[in-house]
């Protein structure tokens, strides 16, 4: 079983990532026929609204899903990747439902129930924080209810949303990302790379310098050694049936160009290598909740510091947890999630 779901990761990640092959007409028809959307563009069913979005090369539609309905605490979830899904934040449904929030899936275009364009002119963090703001407004989130959640690359997503729209914020919540990328790569070579085997290291970071990342033992080490220690911590065939979903789903392209090969820190784009907001962060004046996680990717002393810069932070530990905390140390991750949004909605942050 434990090889099954690693061939199916090594699949996802690794096969086809020069592939040409469009997949908006199966992702679209996937979405339609799962949610049996009638009208794809602006048909409510069941929650789920495929958006439109302007872009410089075209419109395109994203799909949401609203789940519950309370006008005071509307939580937009962005999930990680790129290119993962809203699948991520499945586990919520177990929780925040009893807690009467309001929570909106979103998947992001390229990612799987979304349009693929596949065009990587549109792969910026410009394009996306303008695609947030185009869904914000379709929406109808405002200062008044809007919380905005961003995990791993949605982190980083809902940092730079912050910087450039936080006055339509009502509270950010930064999860398991780290504002600096040159510090997360440091992070990941210095301190955690490291505690692996020194064998399976060397021949790890021997890959790494030939570019071999598309040999299946690159994948295969990675995730034995890395993966099960500080992104999810299960072994590979305890992983929840959502998260395998995101890696069947995940849009490979999209996600190699910009993260890389693996998540042992970013190989990809040069503008998402050098991003850096480190100094920048403490322009955020919302209500923000930061977090971090004992074994996780990201530096959690790195994350509590970055809860003192904004102005007006806190931050929350997950002792037991890793990238996925919400899965993997629920305990900790979801009643803080919700004590911050009903704080700041009380006022009593």
């Amino acid at each position: 079983m434990k090889k099954c779901i690693q061939l199916i990761v090594l699949v996802i990640l690794m096969s086809g990532c020069n592939s040409e092959t469009k997949q908006t007409d199966i992702a679209t028809s996937a979405a339609a026929d799962y949610f049996q959307v009638k009208d794809p563009v602006e048909k409510l069913t069941g929650g789920v609204r495929m958006i439109p979005i302007t872009t410089s090369k075209g419109t395109f539609r994203v799909w949401t899903k609203r789940v519950g309905n309370n006008p005071k605490i509307k939580l937009l979830m962005l999930h990680g990747g790129p290119g993962g899904t809203h699948e991520f934040f499945e586990c919520f449904d177990s929780y925040l439902p009893a807690e009467g929030i309001e929570y909106i899936y979103y998947d992001q275009l390229e990612s799987y129930y979304s349009d693929q364009p596949n065009d990587s002119s549109l792969w910026t963090t410009e394009h996306f924080v303008e695609e947030v703001e185009q869904v914000r407004k379709a929406l109808g989130l405002n200062k008044d209810n809007f919380y905005l959640l961003g995990q791993s690359w949605g982190g980083m997503l809902a940092m730079e949303y912050a910087l450039k729209y936080q006055d339509n914020l009502k509270g950010l919540v930064i999860s398991n990302m780290m504002a600096s990328i040159p510090e997360y790569n440091k992070y990941a070579q210095e301190v955690l790379g490291p505690q692996m085997d020194p064998a399976v290291l060397k021949e790890i970071k021997d890959m790494e310098a030939r570019g071999d990342f598309t040999n299946p033992k690159y994948e295969a080490l990675v995730t034995e050694h890395y993966y099960t220690k500080h992104v999810l911590r299960m072994p590979v065939e305890q992983w929840p049936e959502p998260v395998m979903r995101v890696f069947k789903h995940l849009s490979k392209n999209i996600y190699v160009y910009m993260q890389g090969y693996s998540e042992f820190g970013v190989t990809g784009n040069a503008s998402i290598k050098n991003w850096d907001r480190s100094k920048d962060i403490q322009k955020i004046s919302v209500p923000t909740l930061v977090i971090g996680a004992t074994y996780d990717t990201m530096d959690p002393k790195y994350m509590e510091w970055m809860s003192t810069q904004v102005k007006k932070g806190r931050f929350l530990l997950c002792p037991n947890g890793s990238h996925l905390s919400q899965f993997d140390d629920q305990k900790t991750y979801i009643p803080g999630l919700v004590k911050f949004m009903k704080d700041v909605d009380q006022g009593s942050f």
